[in-house]
């Protein structure tokens, strides 16, 4: 039995083909202007690295920003569910999820079954997310993948005080024209956006073990900063790529719609 996942965020499209619970391949793309274009042509490429055919899917799951507007989907699942559905898979132990994507920040607890027992999520504010390091990154003039390179050669410590991502921009400006360094600035963005993330994560109670997804898990200054801010050591998931953790999530949930099992903490 063969099934997919397919997660359309607002940044980037992923997309998880599984058999028998082992990923037979992933794929990661920048999305498109239609949601739905985006879905098809990363789903063609998860595809194609399977050599596998659309007809060869049992089920395929949407997820993500775009979720209703995946024309193939069988059916839909939440961000909560399916990131949750898939870091648990990961690793069991696993009792809280935080997750960064590109327009929104969650905070999600499991309990000993893998099921949501409580979460929390910012989607209103651009701060705590993707698109808050990105806008950064562009004023800083320094590439978004390299942010966390960057920020590790901080030789002082300075503080961002503004949380909305237009004064934080004019905060940076004004530290770039004072003078200030640039791997120092990359370091106090990391630690304001984490505390923020931290922030909404105490909000439901933080519970170890703490795995953190999300295109933002592979930024290693986010990360350092998150697992400070929390108290808490911080996980990731282990030999996978963080980002495509919901398509994941979502192949799981479509495996379970074909075995006829309920979905774990599923939230439609």
């Amino acid at each position: 039995m063969r099934v997919a996942g397919c997660d359309v965020g607002s940044l980037t499209a992923k997309a998880v083909i599984m058999q028998d619970a082992a990923v037979l391949s992933q794929a990661v793309m920048r999305v498109r202007p239609r949601p739905a274009d985006s879905a098809e042509a990363v789903l063609q490429q998860a595809l194609e690295q399977a050599s596998l055919d659309r007809g060869d899917l049992a089920y395929c799951m949407g997820t993500g920003y775009g979720k209703d507007q995946i024309p193939f989907a069988d059916g839909v699942s939440s961000e909560i569910a399916c990131h949750a559905r898939g870091a648990w898979w990961h690793a069991p132990t696993t009792r809280t999820v935080i997750d960064i994507g590109g327009q929104d920040a969650k905070a999600i607890r499991l309990d000993g079954d893998g099921r949501v027992v409580r979460y929390a999520y910012n989607d209103k504010c651009a701060s705590g997310t993707g698109r808050f390091l990105e806008i950064m990154a562009q004023a800083l003039e320094v590439e978004l993948e390299d942010m966390g390179t960057v920020g590790a050669g901080a030789a002082e410590t300075l503080t961002i005080s503004n949380q909305c991502v237009i004064f934080a921009e004019t905060e940076v400006v004004s530290l770039v024209n004072e003078g200030r360094a640039v791997p120092d600035i990359v370091d106090a963005l990391h630690r304001a956006m984490a505390n923020r993330v931290a922030a909404l994560a105490r909000g439901i109670g933080i519970e170890a073990e703490v795995v953190m997804t999300g295109g933002v898990a592979k930024n290693s200054g986010v990360f350092a900063a998150l697992a400070a801010g929390l108290g808490s050591e911080l996980k990731a998931l282990a030999g996978f790529d963080p980002q495509v953790n919901g398509a994941l999530g979502a192949a799981l949930l479509a495996a379970e719609a074909v075995s006829g099992k309920s979905p774990l903490g599923a939230e439609k």
